[in-house]
């Protein structure tokens, strides 16, 4: 498990990060949501001891992270930086070496590697000759291939197309399962949605919100529901402690200030004709994200 506590930072009198503080689980997907200049990529660097904090610490299992650790971590910097004239193969089975695998497992986890992240046949094709999409799934390999324990990601989606980026999400969450705590920064709120486990939002170098999806969404959800019915639905809005919001051919959105008044639409929709559907509705990422940063 991976802590970050109280974690402070400032370049002069601006201040970057002000008591960041949030904790990467075993075997969870950690999203990291911020806009540019929140303080996500400073963090990370934190994290791998690129840049000193000037007050607070990073954990792992409740000790500080030494130097020896942090060889445990894999880590995808957002800008690429793998050497543009060796070529692929060579040059993950290179970074494996370095991090004290054998040869021979070095060419095993290289060879998985490229395979699984659809690759295996830009081998022995120089890094600058691959396409951007494939450069960035080079080096997601380059963060993989020497089994880390802790993984760190910064923008691993960027630049993927929607093949790719499904191929990189089984990748991950197949590495989250084996219980490896993951933590990984994107601007695609749509795929932090789909594959986190738990959330952590920034903003001006405070963190705004932070525990599991389900979670917050619980915490920032409205009473809101949707219904689907036959004929006209604008009538729910004449219910005692309801709030139409939207209504369209059958179908109507609404919040309710109690249970009991929800359960009255559901019963006077019910008299009324047969009910399609009738669910609560839960908010997006996108939209628990603008509430909190604002």
């Amino acid at each position: 498990m991976l802590d970050i506590r109280d974690v402070n930072k400032s370049y002069g009198s601006r201040s970057v990060l002000t008591d960041v503080s949030f904790t990467v689980r075993n075997g969870r997907m950690t999203g990291f949501v911020g806009a540019n200049g929140a303080g996500k990529t400073t963090t990370m660097r934190i994290i791998l001891g690129v840049l000193t904090p000037d007050s607070g610490t990073v954990l792992i299992d409740g000790q500080p992270v030494t130097a020896s650790d942090r060889r445990r971590f894999g880590y995808m910097p957002e800008e690429r930086g793998l050497y543009p004239k060796m070529k692929l193969g060579e040059h993950l089975i290179y970074l494996a070496r370095l991090h004290g695998l054998s040869p021979a497992s070095a060419r095993a986890n290289t060879r998985t590697l490229l395979e699984r992240l659809g690759l295996h046949e830009r081998t022995g094709d120089l890094v600058q000759a691959l396409s951007l999409g494939n450069q960035q799934r080079a080096q997601i390999a380059a963060a993989l291939v020497h089994d880390p324990e802790f993984l760190v990601l910064d923008e691993p989606f960027s630049g993927l197309d929607p093949i790719a980026v499904e191929t990189v999400m089984t990748v991950l969450t197949d590495y989250s399962a084996t219980g490896a705590p993951v933590l990984f920064s994107s601007h695609q709120l749509d795929i932090i949605e789909r594959l986190c486990d738990d959330l952590v939002i920034i903003a001006d170098g405070r963190i705004r919100a932070n525990g599991s999806r389900e979670g917050l969404r619980q915490r920032f959800s409205s009473p809101r529901f949707e219904i689907t019915s036959a004929g006209d639905t604008g009538w729910i809005g004449a219910v005692p402690g309801i709030t139409l919001l939207e209504t369209t051919a059958g179908t109507a959105v609404f919040e309710a200030d109690t249970d009991a008044a929800s359960q009255a639409v559901l019963r006077q929709a019910l008299d009324r004709g047969p009910v399609d559907s009738f669910s609560p509705q839960h908010p997006s990422l996108a939209s628990i994200f603008k509430e909190v940063v604002q």
